[in-house]
């Protein structure tokens, strides 16, 4: 598709021009909201300066986007599939998207706003359920498969088992790193491990680039796709099916300079929360903590798992900290994270679910 056919459709269908501003708008509380775990680690042990930190999560988060949009691009398709809207006017999913869309922006400023690191990724999913669940309510013919390889699943899955990685292989590999360095200088290493956590929280800055950004990308083709629809429905033969995914890598590049201004402005109430509040880490830990979410994220990406990157951030470091004691982690915070998890997934369906009505009752 080019340029040219893009505004073409723009121009015609104006709900498209609604849909793309709150994708974007999701895209850019992301970066605000979720990007800044990738460094929080990094901060709170003082081995980066918080400016130079969010620098480098906003550049390592593009060139996520954009390398997983080339080379392991599953989880766009994943989270494309959540909800089945190809049997309803394509107007109509452009509304209902737009609506789930609105209600998780809401939703990523709320949660912003008091400090809780809640997943834009498990918003996005109950926001998309939410819509769908209102459009089979006024009885259209929208679908949400379930089953052993859905996408609700494969999110599932990814739930679940993030979990499980980030806090055993945290645990593990700290211990690892502990016995290998155990008759080091402790004054060497600290400066040798600042360092590897600076590379290390790259890594996960890269790794949640990767994962969330194939998620928005994914609902911008979903958008696309509908305009496409009605396009050629209504006798237009200017878009092409043929074309791949790949002839689409402006909308990667979209995602991800959005995503990295809203990481440039930062979101320093999550950072303590994550990066203090659960923990007090040396380096060495927080490199264990940040290398064990990166590589977790990035399996799951290739896996085409939607998972959460906060959760596997938080489990990782739930893990690192446990290797001093479990009294030595403050569950507190910890519960208060988890009841925002579990609040997450209906929250975020009602609120889709009640805006998707109000949207498909405007005439």
């Amino acid at each position: 598709m080019s340029f040219y056919d893009f505004f073409s459709l723009l121009g015609e269908f104006p709900i498209l021009i609604l849909c793309l501003i709150l994708i974007v708008s999701v895209v850019f509380v992301n970066g605000w909201t979720d990007a800044p775990n990738a460094i929080a680690t990094c901060i709170s042990t003082k081995s980066i300066k918080p400016k130079y930190a969010l620098l480098m999560a906003a550049i390592c988060n593009l060139i996520g986007v954009m390398a997983a949009f080339f080379f392991m691009n599953e989880v766009s398709t994943t989270i494309s599939n959540i909800v089945d809207f190809s049997s309803v006017s394509p107007v109509s999913a452009l509304t209902a998207l737009s609506a789930s869309m609105l209600g998780v922006t809401i939703w990523g400023i709320f949660s912003w706003f008091f400090g809780i690191p809640s997943s834009e990724s498990h918003s996005l999913i109950g926001g998309l359920t939410g819509a769908g669940l209102a459009c089979m309510t006024l009885r259209m013919n929208v679908t949400i498969p379930f089953g052993p390889s859905s996408s609700w699943a494969m999110v599932l899955y990814g739930l679940f088992g993030s979990i499980l990685f980030g806090f055993f292989v945290g645990l593990f590999f700290t211990k690892f790193i502990e016995f290998l360095f155990r008759k080091a200088n402790r004054n060497h290493t600290r400066k040798f491990f600042k360092w590897c956590q600076i590379c290390s929280g790259g890594c996960l800055a890269f790794a949640h680039g990767a994962q969330d950004g194939l998620k928005f990308v994914g609902i911008f083709l979903m958008a696309i796709q509908f305009a496409v629809k009605a396009h050629n429905l209504n006798g237009s033969n200017i878009i092409e099916h043929t074309e791949t995914m790949t002839d689409l890598w402006w909308v990667a590049i979209i995602v991800a300079i959005v995503m990295a201004i809203g990481t440039c402005v930062g979101g320093y109430r999550i950072i303590k929360k994550i990066g203090q509040g659960l923990s007090k880490m040396e380096p060495y830990q927080g490199f264990c903590s940040d290398l064990t979410s990166g590589v977790g994220i990035l399996l799951a990406t290739y896996a085409g798992l939607p998972i959460s990157t906060g959760q596997v951030a938080t489990s990782s470091i739930l893990g690192v900290g446990a290797t001093k004691g479990i009294r030595k982690v403050k569950w507190n915070v910890f519960l208060e994270m988890v009841i925002t998890w579990i609040c997450c997934f209906p929250s975020t369906i009602l609120i889709g679910y009640i805006f998707t009505l109000l949207f498909l009752k405007i005439p």
